[in-house]
């Protein structure tokens, strides 16, 4: 039993001896640890807005519900119908509600409103078309806004990406130089883009349903920043240990 003991003591003992002088023969071997740097780089451009956003609204109160509801839904039918007969103007409805008003000393009433939303890239048409609308279909407008295509956005981002690039690989460069490499090459990198832009609410004048005949709304579609983002490991040469 005793040698049975000594024995297995010995087999542990090899091994592990084993295991130490392979260890110590791969760490010989291995390169030292390469410094990584995470560099982040950007290219940004103002890009004009070609797109026009509105939004107009139709409200009715009625202590009829039914009454109130059909009041809403002939004006936006008209509106609808008016839109759809200018070319280049996309149009579509949302936001349909319907509720009851109760207050004191007023007898309940019920308010409905349904949104209509018009986009467009000719401005001057789409603008016109929100005046009209106000004056005949007694539409309220809620908001217009700007923004760039989607298109015109692709081809900006394109040409920012090679800038970024550029940016990001000149910085790599000036670092490695900074911590005394000669030389360097990019580990995992990612390219982002901002896909919103800065809100554009553009209205020179808010305008009242009365006076839009001879007061059109007068818009200006402004700019957007579009930026392309690059950040990503800048792996620095060493020397490997032993030489």
């Amino acid at each position: 039993m005793t040698q049975l003991i000594r024995g297995g003591l010995l087999s542990l003992l090899l091994l592990g001896a084993a295991h130490h002088a392979a260890a110590q023969t791969v760490l010989d071997v291995a390169p030292t640890s390469q410094p990584i740097i995470t560099i982040t780089a950007s290219a940004t451009s103002d890009v004009a807005n070609d797109r026009m956003h509105a939004m107009l609204r139709a409200e009715a109160d009625n202590a009829d519900a039914a009454q109130a509801a059909s009041d809403v839904n002939a004006r936006i039918a008209r509106a609808l119908s008016r839109a759809r007969s200018v070319t280049g103007i996309d149009v579509s409805t949302t936001g349909y509600s319907s509720f009851q008003i109760t207050e004191p000393n007023r007898p309940p009433r019920w308010r409905v409103s349904q949104t209509l939303v018009l986009e467009g890239s000719d401005f001057a048409t789409l603008a016109g078309l929100v005046s009209n609308m106000q004056a005949t279909d007694n539409l309220v407008l809620s908001a217009l806004t700007f923004t760039v295509s989607a298109a015109t956005r692709r081809a900006a981002e394109d040409a920012l990406t090679q800038q970024a690039i550029k940016n990001w690989q000149q910085r790599a460069q000036n670092a490695a130089q900074a911590f005394g490499s000669a030389a360097w090459r990019a580990g995992r990198i990612t390219i982002q883009t901002n896909d919103y832009g800065r809100p554009q609410p553009m209205m020179r004048a808010s305008v009242a349903a009365a006076d839009v005949a001879r007061a059109p709304v007068a818009v200006e579609g402004g700019m957007s920043e579009v930026m392309v983002t690059v950040s990503g490991e800048a792996i620095l040469d060493t020397m490997r240990a032993g030489r």
